[in-house]
């Protein structure tokens, strides 16, 4: 198990959503030791849906990111119970990091679970996407999926950092519909 998480978490990749809790945080004067855990949280989070969506019950992919998907490399139960472990791991991560107050912590742990799960989260993105498969949808269909699957959680890493830093409610509205566009135009 340790080495089918270690397979997915650690292979080639573009590190864009920890990159953009640092680049968030920092923007609002975060120190990069109150961020790294959040970024590494959200990056677990992603390799996550990465390793369940690879599955053969969605896409069914042989390869990620130039190498054997982890249910290849390994099997369907390891790749399951790596998704599984990486998930919990990540909302772990956040509630034991000190360098955070405990307030912080609950608040990312609420937003990032948002992003994951809620109606308006990647998970339900995910399953607008496998029910859009084969039927002609239209941009706003494509587009309400996509602000979902990918938007949800890069918004929240965006948010993730000014949270971090203290933001205003102002600052965060703002990077929020950032990170949702951007989410838009990295899954286009």
């Amino acid at each position: 198990l340790h080495e089918a998480i270690r397979w997915s978490l650690l292979a080639e990749g573009k590190r864009i959503r920890p990159a953009l809790v640092i680049a968030s945080g920092r923007a609002f004067g975060a120190a990069d030791e109150q961020l790294v855990r959040t970024a590494a949280a959200i990056e677990m989070i992603h390799t996550f849906s990465l390793i369940h969506d690879d599955l053969p019950a969605m896409d069914d992919d042989d390869l990620r990111r130039g190498r054997q998907t982890c249910h290849k490399k390994f099997d369907e139960a390891t790749a399951i119970l790596a998704g599984d472990a990486l998930l919990t791991l990540a909302f772990q991560t956040i509630a034991d990091d000190e360098s955070l107050e405990p307030s912080t912590r609950v608040r990312l742990i609420s937003l990032i679970a948002r992003a994951s799960a809620t109606p308006d989260g990647m998970v339900a993105g995910q399953q607008l996407d496998l029910d859009a498969e084969g039927s002609e949808a239209q941009i706003d269909d494509v587009e309400f999926i996509h602000q979902r699957k990918t938007g949800a959680l890069i918004a929240a890493s965006c948010v993730s950092g000014a949270v971090i830093a203290d933001a205003t409610d102002a600052e965060i509205r703002s990077v929020s519909d950032f990170g949702r566009r951007l989410g838009l135009l990295f899954q286009i």
